[in-house]
């Protein structure tokens, strides 16, 4: 599987806005910029890597073959590739005739992505390597809603140390997914089941304690890019459901976060007028009737595992029609063909799945039935996310990689 996005470009954007999938091209910013000796060769380390990450191993000839590249470039920069910890060198086939090739691959010994969320109640850290392995994993409970950020940051903090010793490789760079609606500049403007968060430069302070650059974006995009990245559709609205409700919009395999990185706060969408109070201070939205919190009390259910465990039909209808009253506006308006359902959604099965498509089918009118599933990667969607967007990003530009 290829790690690398069509659209990748260059992720080091100020204020640690997670940007890499909302620029332009590499060979765009060649031509905006024009094409000095470094700028092109800075190009050129990105195109052979881009040649390497695909699904099989190749060899400098097919690379030269496919970049247009001459054979002699070519082995330059996959030195500087080897050098760097990204590339490396399989040993050559046997048996064939005249000098066998050695095959390149990503090096999974390589630098690495640390990914963070910070969620409502909990922290989780992986860390991910070129290939899109997850190296090391962990996931605590650590309830957020009363606290000040710097408690949860200190979690993150102590949490990320562990996992990266665990996984004892050179990390690039990082990315934190958050619950709530991050600007362009990577602040946490507003989570509204953490009132303490407002105006958080999380990717900042953050970024200080672990001593790298941290990127910031928000945990449902996060999501929906991952899922994006294992084969997911590429025109599709990913809603991550947990204690909060929020959605990523994929428009052409490419993230639509709105003009202020506001776009995809469907847990606000109002689907009961005259309905219960929400944290966000409006009534009846979506997260009052499909965040796990009022599913669990619908339910009477102390937790998801017991919930998960005999789940109440008539609940989950509630659920579900409430998430197709919210979606078929979002399909409506967006004419998006598919609706992935990830977080605490997956785990409630085929139920959940049948009320949301038969919601879907009454109130969308205006395109065949729209492809409705859960997510393959559920709860660990933004956590992966996180860990792979510095991933892709250091692809896009090898040439920024740590030295390991």
């Amino acid at each position: 599987m290829s790690t690398v996005p069509a659209d990748a470009g260059d992720s080091r954007t100020p204020g640690g806005r997670l940007a890499g999938w909302e620029r332009a091209t590499r060979g765009e910013v060649v031509a905006r910029h024009g094409a000095g000796q470094h700028t092109v060769r800075r190009h050129n380390l990105a195109l052979v890597l881009r040649e390497v990450a695909g699904p099989h191993p190749v060899s400098r000839a097919a690379v030269a073959a496919s970049t247009g590249l001459t054979r002699g470039t070519v082995s330059s920069l996959v030195e500087e590739l080897i050098s760097a910890g990204l590339v490396t060198e399989l040993e050559a086939a046997r048996g064939g005739t005249g000098r066998p090739a050695s095959p390149l691959r990503l090096d999974p010994s390589g630098p690495a992505g640390l990914g963070v969320e910070i969620g409502v109640d909990s922290v989780g850290v992986c860390v991910v390597d070129l290939t899109g392995a997850v190296r090391a994993r962990r996931v605590v409970g650590s309830d957020h809603r009363d606290d000040v950020p710097a408690v949860g940051l200190a979690t993150a903090e102590a949490l990320a140390a562990e996992v990266v010793a665990e996984a004892g490789l050179v990390i690039a760079g990082a990315a934190v997914a958050l619950p709530g609606v991050v600007g362009t500049d990577g602040v946490l403007l507003r989570a509204p089941n953490l009132p303490r968060w407002v105006d958080v430069a999380v990717g900042d302070e953050l970024g200080g304690r672990l001593g790298l650059p941290v990127q910031a974006g928000n945990e449902a995009d996060l999501a929906a890019l991952a899922e994006l990245w294992s084969g997911g559709p590429a025109d599709a609205v990913h809603v991550s459901g947990g204690i909060g409700v929020g959605a990523g919009i994929l428009l052409g395999g490419t993230l639509f976060r709105g003009a202020g990185g506001r776009a995809g706060e469907i847990g606000h969408v109002v689907v009961e007028p005259d309905g219960p109070p929400c944290s966000c201070g409006g009534r009846g939205c979506l997260e009052t009737a499909a965040g796990l919190e009022a599913m669990l009390r619908a339910a009477d259910a102390p937790d998801l595992e017991s919930l998960v465990a005999a789940p109440p039909p008539d609940v989950l209808a509630r659920v579900g029609r409430a998430l197709g009253v919210a979606l078929a506006g979002a399909v409506n308006l967006l004419d998006v063909p598919a609706v992935v359902l990830g977080g605490s959604y997956p785990r409630c099965g085929a139920a959940l799945l049948d009320a949301v498509r038969a919601e879907l089918a009454a109130r969308v009118v205006s395109r065949p039935a729209v492809d409705v599933r859960f997510s393959t990667l559920g709860a660990d969607a933004a956590l992966r996310g996180a860990a792979t967007a510095v991933v892709h990003d250091l692809l896009a530009d090898p040439a920024a990689a740590k030295r390991p």
